[in-house]
């Protein structure tokens, strides 16, 4: 098997195999999101300040991007700067989006770029970028409500973008995963 190292991430290639079986009939799942309750990152339980801290981001710098406070929504996201310089210049935020979407549909999305497919601690993640957003990447990993985003976005042209956009993404996202749902 092939693998590439993208800004740090190991990408590898996805195997499809079929063994030929037509016995049986596939039965398509279908999934409402207009029920799903995803996850609240943003307020109770939501991440913990220690688990911000322990990521490298001060929970005082908490923005709310998107969060209904109650019921049903296919995103709720907040974002925060980093604390120090662990991960690269403090030049970024790291924003966190809980989501009914899946994988399978950020493949499709016609806005975003996959780069490449990684783990985040085991879970099936993609790395993707949008396309009308050059400076930011997101680590896109698998929750039964459908995924967690963790992107990284620089803020300012005029300071340090030392580092890998995507690189920083992905050290923000394994620090915040043991605090997210399955």
């Amino acid at each position: 098997m092939v693998s590439a190292v993208v800004g740090g991430v190991v990408v590898l290639p996805m195997l499809v195999g079929c063994d030929g079986s037509t016995e049986g009939s596939a039965t398509p799942t279908t999934r409402n999101i207009d029920e799903i309750i995803v996850y609240n990152v943003c307020r109770d339980p939501g991440i913990s300040d220690e688990a911000l801290r322990a990521a490298g981001l001060d929970p005082a710098t908490k923005r709310v991007f998107t969060d209904p406070p109650t019921g049903v929504s296919s995103f709720r996201s907040c974002n925060w700067k980093p604390i120090d310089d662990r991960y690269g210049p403090v030049n970024y935020r790291v924003d966190v989006f809980s989501t009914s979407h899946t994988l399978e549909e950020q493949r499709k999305k016609e806005s975003a770029t996959v780069l490449g497919e990684t783990t985040v601690n085991g879970r099936p993640a993609l790395i993707t970028k949008e396309r009308s957003d050059p400076d930011s990447c997101y680590i896109d990993f698998e929750a039964e409500q459908g995924m967690f985003q963790v992107s990284a976005v620089w803020l300012s042209e005029y300071e340090s973008r030392a580092g890998d956009i995507c690189e920083i993404s992905a050290r923000h996202a394994e620090t915040l995963e043991p605090s997210l749902p399955k």
